[in-house]
């Protein structure tokens, strides 16, 4: 988000903060950024394979599912980051599917879904959410696994929807008093590059992007005693950002530490040799976090 001065640095700082694609983080591009709940509905018996459009709450969403469903055992779902899609999960969700069910969603906004009507809340993202998970896992157990902005969706989420998500695991999620952080660790009288991410990034934050989500800080609900796996990022480049990049840093990881809250099963680990997008830099490392909860939340 920051300027030309510092495109490598904007980047890598953008895409931890708010998620956004790891294809650019431009001003011009805050609008391509990296979302909660109806009552159930009666599943489909629709078993979808590959990339189609699905009508939840008269919007269509984009979805992907692939991998063979087995009945009992539970369906992985992927929530992207803000600015990614599809696209950006197509591989990974491949790996995935070699062992598990799995299928992933374009958030309204975002991809090749539909535009939402107006600003949304969690509540009213959730009714997407839940829509998507009916459709694609029916009666089935659900593990969502959600990658920064996704990642928070994901934690907001599974404490109302006990009944349908049985299983977390959280990559780099967006911590859950991002904005306030942000505040802290960046005084409003900072100034360069600093006072670009800290302005860009609380604007966003206030639903300034294509979602038209608005974020705010909460405290972490309890999920019960479901599997949870917090996985952080390892190589520290958010402390590249002279004089503030060491104090976002240390957000960042107590950040993380709070999702832990989510259950008594919860656990933390670090994907040393990752930045931001682990699933990218150590697939191994998600892919085995996800069948560790999957088989959990099977037994």
């Amino acid at each position: 988000m920051f300027r030309k001065t510092k495109a490598s640095l904007v980047t890598a700082l953008c895409c931890a903060v708010v998620g956004a694609g790891v294809a650019g983080c431009s001003s011009e591009e805050v609008e391509n950024w990296d979302p909660f709940a109806a009552p159930s509905q009666a599943p489909t018996a629709e078993v979808i394979s590959g990339v189609k459009k699905i009508e939840v709450e008269g919007r269509s969403v984009n979805v992907s599912c692939s991998g063979t469903p087995a009945k009992g055992e539970p369906v992985v779902v992927l929530l992207a980051g803000a600015g990614d899609g599809l696209d950006k999960l197509a591989a990974f969700q491949k790996t995935v599917s070699e062992k598990s069910r799995v299928c992933s969603y374009d958030r309204l906004g975002a991809g090749a879904s539909d535009q939402p009507e107006g600003p949304q809340d969690f509540a009213a993202a959730g009714k997407t959410l839940t829509g998507v998970l009916d459709q694609v896992a029916g009666g089935e157990p659900v593990v969502l696994v959600g990658h920064s902005l996704g990642g928070l969706i994901a934690a907001r989420y599974a404490p109302d929807h006990q009944d349908k998500v049985k299983g977390l695991v959280l990559l780099d999620a967006t911590p859950p008093t991002m904005a306030g952080d942000i505040k802290k660790a960046i005084p409003e009288s900072a100034k360069g590059p600093a006072a670009e991410l800290r302005a860009q990034n609380l604007a966003v934050f206030e639903g300034q992007n294509p979602e038209k989500l608005v974020v705010p800080d909460g405290k972490v609900s309890s999920a019960g005693d479901i599997p949870v796996e917090v996985i952080q990022h390892g190589k520290q480049y958010l402390a590249a950002l002279p004089q503030y990049g060491p104090l976002l840093e240390k957000a960042w990881s107590a950040g993380q530490r709070k999702w832990l809250a989510l259950s008594s099963g919860s656990k933390l680990s670090t994907a040393e040799k990752s930045e931001h997008y682990i699933y990218v830099d150590q697939p191994d490392v998600v892919v085995q976090a996800i069948q560790r909860v999957t088989s959990q939340a099977a037994g």
